[in-house]
């Protein structure tokens, strides 16, 4: 799972979408694109909405399995995992780098030191690199740190976040999950009885006591745990998961692992430590008992309001329109007489096209008697851009009276046979 998560996050950028980035969030144009999709700063209502399908998703899975994302998916957990990876290829296992801790001063063990933090710097700021990636072209991105133009904004981040993926993962590990994430305070409220999480059989393992293999633990009322420490010595976060379900767990199966392999050198079955749920360790229930505890009425519940949003999101999108505009009045000229006997006011529409090829639109006006459009009628926009065109209005003078005149602009996309009608006044001044 961790390099399923690394995959997705070192890829997506290197995506392409015709003749872009596939996934960028543009900061500086003000543009976010998703695949096909185009975002802009009006749109953030869209945004919002991903953002709380992402927590609600996530509330669900928590009713459902417990810390999934902190255990497997979880940035923190899996640059943790990664780095203790690279930790015992370098190092080796738990009692070699113990023994090169304890070793005096040597080129070797300078070497190994060495070697591990430039491994875990390089790998730091690739990741830093990335981050950025996803929000300045990872192509640009490139070609400006070859040619030693990176700006001081860009190095900034990739610094600050490689920086932060170093000392959160290779120094502070788990006291980021047990004193700094808010996750593991609040996580209570969304578990019950039969939540999946990470438990020991206290029935099957107690009472608990270290023994050979060959010894019958049934003779002397043994249970099946060996107090062999195993499953604390994994733990990421130290804790003993036989003590019962604690807030600093974060479901990673380490322990488990470590169980089972104790529980297959001693011949015993495993599962002593297992993914359970409270009102089920010591039970072996049905296909059909299990899928009602699954279904209760709180996963019900999120499941409906999540696929409630997820529909009303994906409905949204396909009716959002491909161009918008916003109508504003030149406030330096109210009104004024033009050769002709004909009355004018002057307007700015700003045309946003959204979509990935040039538009033409072609504007006119209602609300009034014999308003015309006596600027260009007809403007181009380039794929994700925004322009600002000036329209003029005319009426005949002496046709309408004093004062301010609802009127409606229409703007036609020509080539995609779209409509946006958008409100204003068309003032008449007294003469």
């Amino acid at each position: 799972m961790v390099w399923v998560t690394q995959i997705v996050f070192y890829g997506i950028p290197w995506l392409c979408w015709g003749n872009r980035q596939a996934l960028l969030l543009d900061i500086t144009t003000h543009h976010f694109y998703i695949f096909g999709l185009i975002l802009y700063p009006q749109d953030l209502i869209y945004l919002t909405v991903i953002l709380i399908i992402a927590a609600l998703a996530l509330f669900l899975f928590t009713a459902v399995a417990g810390r999934l994302w902190c255990g497997f998916s979880c940035p923190q957990s899996v640059y943790t995992e990664i780095f203790l990876w690279i930790e015992r290829k370098v190092e080796g296992d738990r009692a070699a780098r113990i023994r090169l801790d304890d070793a005096k001063v040597s080129l070797k063990k300078v070497y190994k030191k060495w070697l591990k933090h430039a491994v875990w710097i390089s790998f730091s700021m690739w990741t830093g690199f990335t981050f950025l990636g996803y929000f300045t072209p990872i192509r640009d991105l490139i070609q400006a740190i070859t040619h030693f133009r990176l700006g001081p904004w860009e190095t900034f981040w990739i610094c600050f976040y490689g920086f932060a993926t170093y000392g959160n993962a290779g120094f502070l590990r788990e006291q980021v999950c047990k004193y700094m994430c808010p996750y593991a305070r609040f996580q209570s409220v969304m578990f019950d009885n039969d939540t999946l999480i990470v438990t020991y059989d206290v029935e099957r393992g107690e009472p608990r006591s270290g023994r050979s293999r060959n010894v019958n633990a049934n003779e002397l009322g043994l249970g099946d745990c060996i107090d062999c420490s195993f499953c604390v010595q994994v733990c990421p976060v130290g804790i003993d998961i036989r003590d019962g379900l604690q807030a600093e767990c974060i479901s990673c199966g380490l322990c488990v692992d470590a169980c089972n392999s104790v529980m297959d050198k001693m011949g015993y079955e495993p599962g002593l430590i297992r993914f359970a749920t409270q009102s089920g360790i010591g039970q072996r229930g049905s296909k059909q008992e299990i899928v009602q505890k699954i279904l209760r009425p709180r996963v019900l519940i999120y499941s409906a309001v999540l696929i409630l949003l997820c529909v009303s999101f994906a409905v949204s999108l396909s009716l959002r329109p491909t161009f918008t505009v916003d109508v504003t009045r030149d406030r330096g000229v109210m009104s004024r007489l033009v050769p002709g006997g004909k009355l004018e006011n002057v307007y700015g529409l700003q045309i946003t096209n959204a979509t990935e090829t040039p538009q033409t639109y072609l504007i006119s006006a209602a609300g009034l008697d014999g308003l015309s459009v006596a600027s260009n009628r007809e403007f181009t926009v380039n794929s994700a851009d925004s322009r600002m065109f000036p329209v003029s209005l005319q009426i005949l003078d002496g046709s309408a009276s004093t004062g301010s005149h609802k009127i409606m602009f229409e703007i036609e996309s020509v080539d995609r046979k779209e409509y946006v009608s958008e409100k204003s006044i068309f003032y008449v001044s007294p003469e």
